[in-house]
């Protein structure tokens, strides 16, 4: 067997077998992603195909806690109306390849990333039904009884709201600049939210990155959505951060966020208003304190555009614009409080 650098063939050819899992012919495999992200493989034999991800070679390393936090809620999903790829097998160790990693099988269909890929969906009827489709998917997932899946002790639901408000305005301490013109904006938003924290309507289930790049849609039929990736940011919490979140991305400024013209600020999909009502009523959910859930998404949009900027500016890679994208996030944030 070939290995690839942090994909021992050998060893996990061993633990596939000592786990049961069945197995035809030579292990292979193909490197899909990589670098400071996590290591993502195809893996496959005669028979079956699957999708092994483990933390980077070298750099900042994500824990063995997000490894085993996306295969198990994954997981927990399995027989839920939420599609997931079936989960296959976890270490939260490095007794196999020397990091923790886990397994999933691979789910065929199309990633649709850019906005060029968007449009190749099919006419304007096609493409909105996506968006319902991608929709209805996040408000089965909210549905979901986080104690009938075995995801009662996920996350901390109490208090959630508190602690993004924090979190969020702690991690812009550490990515301003000195002197930073855009600190009076950001810290009059973080105040702001601080004042008008809601009570949450309910605790759920939360994806945390929710779009349609973060979803494979069949191949034939983009109206369908076969399965829900990037799980590491998944906790309980407020659903209506979540579907927040997923509206504020469609900004036209999350474009420099993510360094090209992207699919989910298309203008062929349909207005963030008109995406949070279609939420509402899919997921019989009313959009209470709607405003500060807005305002929150933008807020933590813009701090991790200073993130990234950040970094850049640490050596990193990245568009100058993502640090131009700061400003007119908190303005926006700004106006809904």
């Amino acid at each position: 067997m070939n290995s690839l650098a942090g994909l021992d063939l050998d060893a996990l050819d061993a633990h596939l077998r000592a786990e049961g899992i069945a197995r035809t012919g030579e292990l292979r495999a193909e490197l899909i992603s990589g670098g400071r992200s996590n290591l993502t493989f195809r893996v496959f034999d005669d028979a079956s195909t699957w999708v092994l991800r483990r933390p980077p070679l070298h750099g900042l390393t994500p824990s063995a806690h997000d490894m085993a936090r996306e295969y198990t809620v994954v997981a927990a999903l399995a027989d839920t109306a939420v599609p997931v790829a079936r989960a296959v097998t976890m270490r939260n160790d490095d007794s196999v390849l020397g990091a923790p990693f886990q397994m999933v099988e691979n789910v065929e269909g199309r990633v649709v990333r850019s906005a060029d890929e968007l449009a190749e969906l099919g006419t304007a009827a096609v493409i909105e039904a996506c968006a319902d489709a991608l929709i209805k998917v996040l408000a089965d997932l909210h549905a979901v009884d986080p104690q009938a899946v075995g995801l009662g002790d996920f996350g901390r639901a109490d208090g959630y709201l508190e602690r993004q408000v924090r979190r969020w305005g702690s991690q812009w301490d550490h990515v301003r600049l000195p002197e930073d013109s855009r600190d009076a904006d950001i810290t009059r938003l973080h105040s702001a939210l601080a004042e008008r924290i809601p009570v949450s309507p309910r605790a759920s289930i939360v994806h945390g990155d929710y779009r349609i790049d973060n979803t494979i849609l069949d191949t034939d039929d983009p109206t369908m959505v076969r399965a829900v990736l990037d799980w590491e940011l998944s906790t309980l919490g407020d659903p209506l951060s979540d579907a927040a979140l997923m509206c504020v991305y469609r900004d036209p400024n999350f474009d420099d966020v993510l360094g090209m013209r992207a699919a989910w600020t298309s203008e062929l999909l349909p207005p963030a208003d008109d995406l949070a009502q279609r939420y509402a009523v899919a997921s019989g959910q009313e959009l209470q304190n709607w405003d500060f859930y807005m305002a929150l998404a933008y807020f933590k949009l813009a701090i991790i555009a200073a993130g990234i900027d950040f970094r850049a500016r640490e050596g990193g890679e990245a568009s100058a614009a993502v640090g131009e994208a700061v400003a007119p996030l908190i303005a926006e944030g700004l106006k809904l409080v």
